[in-house]
């Protein structure tokens, strides 16, 4: 789950009462109730007077006095389209990431088939959404998967740890994502600070995150169709 709508649910955060003379002052109320999302820009829309504000990535909307946030998608009835969706694709092309930066010498790594296409993944092993993604990529071939583990989630640290200290790390964490069996490993040295310090740099707020070749990311569950639309794309840049 994203760390900003986790935020969002807790008590006294829907803010109200001020009216506000323009985007740089909303974007600085909201940023003072979120100190640790980026707020990366507030604009207003042309359709019902709502301002649309991106937060690490992800598009919200809030009214001018900033008294309610909206979370979903806003469509356009005539072209029968998501205007929201629209925007969240302009953002992730927009995004990249430098893949030399990535600390991967810390991921557990697969080799699928020949292994030429490449698949980073940020991921939470408390996470639901990561469960299913491992499911997805089963039947993926011809790639190399870079897992690095990114426990954010309550109870996840604990879970990365036995997963990092196994004999066989991807068959630990393959063994507990795919067949619920809890690994066994503990007592060791781990990189996990690490990885959760490389997250923070890269804007990585929810898992899971996948980052192909070509650095570009994609943040959320996705199905094999769009893994094997988006490793084909970064393949050939």
């Amino acid at each position: 789950m994203h760390l900003f709508l986790r935020s969002l649910i807790l008590p006294g955060l829907f803010f109200a009462g001020i009216v506000l003379a323009d985007s740089a002052d909303l974007k600085e109320t909201i940023q003072a109730h979120f100190p640790e999302s980026k707020i990366e820009s507030v604009t207003q829309t042309p359709y019902l007077g709502l301002y649309e504000v991106v937060i690490d990535g992800e598009v919200f909307y809030t009214d001018k006095k900033a008294d309610y946030f909206f979370m979903g998608h806003v469509v356009d009835a005539k072209r029968r389209v998501s205007l929201t969706s629209e925007r969240m694709q302009q953002i992730r092309d927009a995004r990249r990431i430098a893949i030399d930066t990535l600390p991967l010498e810390h991921a557990m790594k697969t080799v699928k088939g020949n292994g030429k296409r490449m698949l980073i993944v940020y991921s939470d092993p408390n996470c639901p959404y990561c469960k299913r993604l491992e499911k997805e990529l089963v039947n993926v071939t011809d790639v190399t998967i870079h897992t690095l583990l990114y426990p954010i989630l309550n109870g996840s640290m604990t879970t990365a740890e036995a997963i990092w200290c196994s004999e066989d790390r991807v068959k630990a964490w393959d063994d507990f994502m795919l067949r619920s069996v809890a690994p066994a490993g503990k007592g060791c040295q781990t990189p996990l600070q690490k990885l959760l310090e490389s997250g923070r740099e890269n804007r990585v707020t929810g898992t899971p995150t996948l980052i192909f070749a070509d650095g570009s990311v994609v943040p959320g569950f996705i199905p094999q169709q769009e893994i094997e639309k988006q490793l084909d794309q970064a393949a050939s840049k």
